[in-house]
């Protein structure tokens, strides 16, 4: 399977549906009530994400912790998504998930998952009050930035592997975008 699959049926599927469906490598997301299956990442994918970890759980503060998927941000019933990468209060980690808005989500692209991860991922997180969110492109070597402003995503950075990085949010972080790339 190359590319994202949805899976229609009668009526909105849930977060408790999720509990039923087999672990079998897959990813499992709702969209509102829809599921969303993508295959496993590519290694490149895998070792981007790795990379970002090392970058920022040095510098993650106290009260604060990073994950990398798979891990269920589920703000309502009928939505459950899994962000390659998240940052969230320690306070509001729950045995099985995470219900609380998340502080940062990451997603890196893939083949399969461009469309998703830019346009329905970003609206879904955006609606679900995630302060910050990144997108980070393996292939072209890119890391776009936005931040919840007024209810709405702002672009905040667009850099390219020459570039540094600079935020504070969801924490002071400043580092090469290239330090992000094998």
């Amino acid at each position: 399977m190359t590319a994202m699959t949805v899976m229609p049926r009668d009526g909105d599927w849930t977060v408790d549906d999720l509990l039923d469906l087999p672990d079998d490598g897959l990813q499992y997301e709702l969209a509102d009530g829809v599921l969303l299956v993508t295959p496993a990442p590519r290694p490149r994918h895998q070792r981007t994400i790795r990379k970002l970890l090392l970058v920022l759980d040095p510098l993650v503060p106290d009260d604060m912790e990073v994950f990398f998927a798979p891990l269920d941000f589920q703000p309502t019933r009928i939505r459950s998504l899994q962000p390659d990468l998240l940052v969230v209060r320690r306070s509001d980690v729950g045995e099985l998930n995470i219900t609380a808005p998340l502080l940062l989500a990451v997603e890196v692209l893939s083949p399969s998952t461009r469309a998703k991860d830019l346009i329905l991922k970003k609206g879904l997180y955006e609606d679900s009050g995630v302060p910050s969110y990144w997108v980070i492109d393996p292939d072209e070597q890119t890391l776009v930035a936005w931040e919840l402003d007024g209810g709405s995503y702002r672009e905040v950075a667009r850099l390219g592997r020459g570039d540094v990085f600079r935020t504070d949010r969801p924490f002071p972080l400043h580092t090469e975008v290239a330090a992000l790339f094998v």
